[in-house]
């Protein structure tokens, strides 16, 4: 996979730095923790939109499931916290000390096997990318490999995550069940509880962001990023042309599924729980919302679609908790009809031609000045 030897484009040397500035130096200095915490949280979510741009606008590969992939590496980080929360001397009153509380309640005696990788930290963070990566290589492999794609993929995504929240709330004893995994303190002795810690995982966020932002630009520039683009429009050529299309559907939806599965282990530090009502049909549609209104096919719309619509849905129940949903719906609904390219597609309509005209302008400007006999010290006749 070789790239594009102008690997950013002017513009996305801005987009990096303006969204640096807002996330790194304006955002930290002008808000409170608490508020803070909530774009923190919101973050976690781009990661999902980020993997959608990839997936659904550079692959055509629409997932209707990508709340899933969120939980899975919500799970796997909330598995190791509660195993360091639940300690022999924090459970020493529970009928079988040193496994978790919601397993003693339900007569569990002994951790399950499953269960035993998530005392290391090195293996619950390698279960993160490789748990989310090889579920998604199976989903992928069976469907792409038969050429199931458009619609029928998207029911079936939908489906998958709605069969994976019935299955964590059926199996309460090993998954906590409907309230999920709580309670988490710890992270290795660091109490990630208090407004300091919060702060600091802030920067964390943002780092890996930064980190997923990265390798999307690379694989945009890449010739895969290309290849995704031409077989999003004519599939059938690409397949003609000896190129196997699904292979390039699974790894698509593969990296999806990773950059998800990481918003959702940095979401459970964030909040400090983890459960079934971030996997199931209607988180992983709002997902796709974020996704829409930012720009499908916009790397950096994925975080500012994430970050509006999110800070939109929680000034609406602030302001109307009764009403909320339904302004919440008539928002996105007006934002798909004006800008059916979402907050991207607006900016590069209105706003850059805009802004090409003023420095167009400033250059001429500045162009005639430096011709005119006195601005070379050519004296006036």
């Amino acid at each position: 996979m070789t790239a594009n030897p102008r690997f950013f484009s002017r513009s996305e040397l801005v987009g990096l730095g303006v969204l640096a500035l807002l996330l790194v130096v304006i955002l930290p200095m002008s808000l409170d923790i608490f508020r803070l915490n909530l774009v923190a949280k919101y973050l976690t979510y781009s990661f999902v939109a980020l993997g959608l741009v990839i997936c659904w606008g550079y692959g055509g590969i629409l997932s209707l499931g990508q709340g899933v992939f969120f939980g899975i590496g919500g799970y796997c980080m909330a598995m190791f916290l509660k195993l360091e929360a639940s300690s022999v001397e924090n459970t020493k009153i529970q009928s079988t000390p040193g496994i978790p509380d919601f397993m003693d309640w339900n007569q569990i005696t002994q951790l399950p096997l499953f269960w035993q990788p998530f005392h290391s930290l090195t293996l619950s963070i390698l279960a993160v990318f490789v748990v989310p990566a090889i579920f998604a290589f199976i989903i992928g492999a069976a469907m792409f490999k038969r050429r199931v794609g458009g619609v029928y993929f998207a029911i079936i995504t939908q489906a998958i995550a709605a069969i994976l929240t019935i299955l964590i709330v059926g199996q309460q004893g090993y998954t906590g069940g409907i309230n999920g995994i709580t309670d988490l303190r710890t992270l290795h002795g660091w109490d990630i509880r208090t407004d300091s810690a919060k702060f600091i995982l802030y920067f964390v966020e943002v780092a890996c962001l930064f980190g997923c932002l990265l390798v999307a630009l690379f694989v945009k520039h890449s010739k895969l990023g290309r290849i995704l683009l031409a077989m999003r429009d004519k599939e059938d050529r690409v397949r003609f042309s000896g190129y196997s299309v699904a292979n390039f559907k699974i790894f698509a939806f593969c990296l999806s599924a990773v950059f998800a599965s990481i918003g959702g282990a940095l979401f459970t530090l964030e909040v400090g729980f983890m459960s079934p009502s971030f996997v199931g049909i209607v988180p992983s549609i709002e997902m796709v919302i974020y996704a829409a209104v930012g720009g499908r096919m916009s790397i950096f719309g994925a975080v500012y679609g994430t970050m509006v619509v999110n800070y939109a849905k929680t000034s609406l129940s602030e302001s109307f908790p009764e009403l909320w949903q339904f302004a919440f719906g008539a928002l996105f609904i007006a934002v798909v009809m004006l800008f059916p390219n979402g907050l991207a597609g607006a900016w590069n309509e209105y706003v850059q031609p805009l802004i090409d005209r003023t420095f167009s302008r400033n250059k001429r400007s500045t162009s005639v000045a430096s011709e005119h006999p006195l601005a070379n010290g050519a004296p006036a006749e």
